[in-house]
């Protein structure tokens, strides 16, 4: 027993968990029954979306059942249109989001390898890095109209102070021992960026990824639904005007899950550029 009367639970060599009593519990048990947790949460919300309608608490003009946006996202899908959309969305911010990383990570590791230029930007980057990028849709549309490079002014700009705050922080981790040694083995600037500053950053520079591309994906989306710039969020603005509530609801629908493949896709690439991390060693 602990100080504070509760039993610590010890984990074996074995992968099990021992309990009060000695008594092994079977690991990862609950991280097989979540899918299903998650499965059954999201069928409920189905049938919940499906009865609310016919109950005459809201009106179907508003919200209609989910068999009918079921068919609508059905008729979706055999639309050339469609896909011409989600096309226009996925170049916006797939181009957005890299420029945005390969201008944060650039201007993150030389800042953050410089300390005048740290003490002398950081003032700046504070004062700019909270002003809301929605801000910047009237600058954007005097600029450039409609056009992608509308949307890819709006998606860089917010993603790139994701990536940028995050390598700052990650060039501000380096330890001042690995930083010494190497010093004094005589690497210069670069060898220390490649060999100590690199693999300290990285995990910061993969969350700041991660964070961007869902930001990314919420300004693409909601420059084509302000601006009307050619995507996702331009098919919803004019369903909307239409008057076609079910095609709204289905490709609200569509952005949704294509946030979910984003995110998934991220932390799939995280993992994989950090399989060596010591973090992820210790959950495999």
């Amino acid at each position: 027993m602990t100080p504070s009367g509760i039993a610590s639970v010890k984990t074996t060599p074995a992968g099990t968990d021992t309990g009060p009593g000695g008594a092994r519990a079977p690991r990862g048990l609950g991280g097989a029954t979540a899918p299903l947790r998650g499965l059954a949460g999201l069928a409920g919300l189905v049938v919940v979306l499906e009865v609310l309608p016919h109950t005459g608490l809201v009106s179907a003009d508003y919200l209609p059942p989910a068999s009918e946006m079921a068919r609508a996202l059905w008729h979706l899908l055999a639309e050339d249109t469609f896909w011409t959309a989600l096309g226009d969305t996925l170049t916006g911010w797939s181009l957005g989001l890299a420029i945005a990383v390969v201008a944060g990570v650039a201007a993150g590791i030389v800042i953050g390898s410089v300390p005048v230029l740290r003490a002398v930007t950081a003032s700046t980057i504070e004062f700019l890095r909270p002003i809301p990028s929605v801000a910047l849709i009237p600058v954007a549309v005097l600029l450039y109209g409609t056009e992608l490079r509308s949307t890819l002014l709006l998606v860089v700009y917010a993603s790139f102070w994701q990536v940028l705050v995050q390598v700052l922080a990650g060039t501000q981790d380096v330890d001042p021992v690995a930083d010494d040694t190497a010093r004094s083995y005589q690497l210069g600037r670069w060898g220390r960026v490649r060999y100590v500053l690199w693999p300290t950053a990285l995990p910061y520079v993969m969350t700041g990824v991660r964070l961007a591309s869902t930001v990314a994906l919420v300004l693409a989306i909601t420059a084509e639904l302000v601006i009307g710039s050619p995507g996702l969020g331009h098919e919803i603005a004019v369903a909307q005007t239409s008057g076609a509530v079910p095609r709204v609801y289905a490709l609200v629908l569509v952005t949704g899950l294509l946030g979910v493949a984003v995110n998934l896709v991220a932390r799939a690439v995280e993992r994989r550029a950090l399989h060596w991390h010591q973090s992820l060693r210790r959950e495999g």
